[in-house]
């Protein structure tokens, strides 16, 4: 643990329209700062509206600004009810603002959205820049179908607010995955700031318990993270456990917080005929259950893909191709290099397909066989810019006193 930071602030904005993978991805850097830094503070600024249930190290905190829901079609609505979207978006944007005003950071670490959720985070970013508060934006290894992505970034004017509003770009993920900024007419000046992290390599925690009812003996598991959308995955490989022959290993099927209830009774009702299949709704800790899993079956997601290569567990991913080709993207990257096999969704959607394939990942190779090992950087990357970002911050003070 260093001790050069104490007393450092720094503040973390995650917009959380949906799932909890930009929240996971906020907690996982922050509990790596505070583990690094004595004294450092961090506070997150999260949309999440589950962001309570998950437990947080001491010196990070957050605060909740209210929930909105992405829609299918891309648009967004408030997760309340009685409050519209434009009264949404000003009361997150002003919480956003009093919690910058009153926190005070030192360095500001953005999530994702270069502005955030439609703007909100725009004044913020104005009132540290006046400031000279560093500011970092943070983003996956992959962002979207390049063609796409470029469309949406062009009408917002996205890539000249990179080069406005950003000391430091941090790409949470290999060089070797592709460059997330390719093709979306994104400066020289900002692509110069760009800095390949590695992945964010994840720990089983020492503290907190796995579920109790867990098989004894190895196990698949099966995760859509969030599960808002997993619903396809699932019903899949659901439909191939009810075909034999089987996998010979029990399966874990975790449903996700954010399954709706009707799908998810379904889904359990289905598992509860079958031998040596259970399901769980959610646990905090999913490092905790994967350590014990033999393989996993998963969509892709960003955090979970970090397990994976953490963990060393052979993965079959079966991502999703719409509203965005992130996960079809990582997928297909990260097979070619070996590290994990894929299932096309839009291919042999068939149960012996998929019977198939979990049969196969039984006797997949581990990611390490890949150089899993070498890309898993992050957090030391993360914490090595930060001091160097605040160190740059304190001289410059210094030169202007």
């Amino acid at each position: 643990m260093n001790d050069t930071l104490h007393g450092t602030r720094i503040l973390i904005y995650s917009h959380d329209s949906f799932g909890l993978g930009h929240l996971r991805r906020c907690r996982t850097i922050a509990h790596a700062l505070v583990d690094q830094f004595v004294g450092l503070k961090v506070l997150i600024v999260s949309g999440s509206p589950i962001i309570g249930s998950f437990d947080f190290k001491s010196r990070v905190d957050f605060v909740r600004i209210p929930g909105v829901v992405k829609l299918r079609g891309g648009d967004y609505t408030s997760l309340s009810d009685h409050i519209d979207l434009s009264q949404t978006l000003q009361l997150r944007a002003s919480i956003m603002e009093q919690a910058a005003d009153t926190f005070a950071p030192d360095l500001f670490i953005v999530d994702k959205e270069p502005l955030g959720l439609r703007g909100e985070v725009t004044q913020t970013l104005e009132k540290l820049r006046d400031k000279k508060v560093p500011t970092v934006l943070g983003l996956r290894d992959i962002l979207d179908d390049p063609v796409l992505l470029n469309q949406e970034w062009n009408q917002r004017g996205t890539p000249r607010d990179l080069e406005a509003w950003y000391d430091e770009i941090w790409v949470f993920g290999s060089r070797s995955m592709g460059n997330p900024l390719s093709e979306l007419g994104v400066s020289e000046a900002a692509l110069q700031r760009m800095v390949y992290t590695g992945y964010l390599r994840r720990a089983v925690p020492s503290i907190a318990r796995a579920p109790v009812n867990l098989p004894s003996e190895p196990f698949l598991l099966v995760t859509p993270g969030g599960g808002g959308d997993g619903e396809t995955l699932v019903d899949w490989v659901l439909s191939a456990l009810e075909e034999k022959p089987r996998p010979a290993k029990p399966v874990v099927i975790v449903l996700g917080p954010f399954m709706p209830q009707a799908i998810r009774q379904q889904f359990q009702l289905r598992a509860e005929v079958l031998d040596r299949v259970q399901t769980i709704v959610f646990n905090s800790n999913m490092e905790l259950v994967m350590e014990r899993a033999a393989g996993v079956v998963a969509m892709g997601g960003y955090n979970t893909f970090c397990e994976i290569l953490s963990l060393d567990k052979p993965a079959l991913l079966i991502p999703r191709s719409t509203p965005r080709m992130e996960q079809t993207l990582r997928a297909h990257r990260a097979s070619s290099l070996g590290l994990v096999s894929m299932l096309d969704g839009d291919g042999d959607r068939s149960a012996e397909a998929m019977a198939q394939a979990l049969r196969r990942l039984e006797r997949q190779p581990l990611p390490s066989a890949a150089g899993a090992d070498q890309i898993l950087s992050g957090l030391e990357v993360i914490c090595e810019r930060t001091s160097g970002l605040l160190s740059e911050k304190t001289s410059r003070h210094r030169d202007i006193a």
